[in-house]
């Protein structure tokens, strides 16, 4: 940690202990506390020599940032835990210390890139609507497919009362004898079952989902189910990276 002022949520996140995001809940939960007080209000900064403790147990210093990136398999929930007892991805990465989380979420059924990580900071900036990570996505869906039919999604469609911003999208192929068709779906955002309910929105409904891309991540040499550390070039490329230049202009 630098001798600076540092936010507390970074700090927490930092340590491993939470994403960016958990550390401002276990902020405003009361659970954590600064040379034995209890903070709840969030954007609080602290020295490198004040105690922070969460739930009582001291910040033991930050923990090694390590970056992986998964090719994840169909039936694996993109989260930490599930009370349903499915198996997550964190059940995928047999062998990595380190408490890393998942970088957004794919679909229980859905396939493809996923990163995964203990960096806070970089997680964070990954999925900040503003900026405008690419998302690649290979959708097999019911229906004959048509650049007439995708039209729609070209300018944004409401969903659940908000409408998404444009989509680029392609038709790849078409089988006319099995009425199925393979759509390329490129978005930025993040909401919920976003490219399912879009293709279901134009009369498409999706049989099966893959993400093929994420940021300038793809899948590959990595099977269903593999994983492989980021390179340092990868990770400079992430720690450099300005985000919105992701977005075609």
């Amino acid at each position: 940690m630098s001798e600076e002022a540092q936010r507390l949520q970074k700090v927490i996140a930092q340590a491993g202990l939470a994403s960016r995001r958990g550390a401002e809940e276990l902020i405003t939960q009361g659970r954590v506390q600064v040379n034995g007080e209890t903070v709840k209000t969030l954007g609080i900064k602290v020295m490198p020599h004040d105690t922070v403790q969460v739930d009582g147990a001291p910040i033991e210093g930050r923990e090694k940032l390590v970056y992986y990136l998964m090719n994840k398999p169909r039936g694996v929930v993109t989260t930490n835990s599930d009370d349903k007892g499915r198996q997550t991805v964190l059940d995928v990465l047999e062998d990595v210390p380190q408490r890393v989380y998942p970088v957004g979420r794919l679909d229980y059924d859905t396939t493809g890139v996923l990163l995964l990580t203990n960096d806070g900071v970089i997680a964070n900036q990954l999925m900040h609507p503003k900026s405008r990570v690419d998302k690649v996505y290979m959708a097999k869906v019911e229906g004959i497919a048509t650049d007439e039919k995708l039209a729609p999604l070209k300018r944004g469609v409401v969903i659940q009362g908000r409408k998404t911003a444009p989509a680029r999208v392609s038709v790849e192929r078409v089988d006319k004898d099995k009425k199925t068709s393979m759509v390329r779906v490129i978005i930025h955002e993040g909401r919920n079952h976003q490219v399912k309910n879009m293709l279901q929105k134009v009369g498409l409904p999706v049989a099966k989902l893959t993400r093929e891309q994420y940021a300038f991540f793809d899948l590959t040499g990595l099977q269903s189910g593999e994983y492989r550390k980021l390179t340092s070039a990868e990770v400079k490329r992430l720690k450099n990276q300005d985000y919105k230049m992701y977005r075609r202009r």
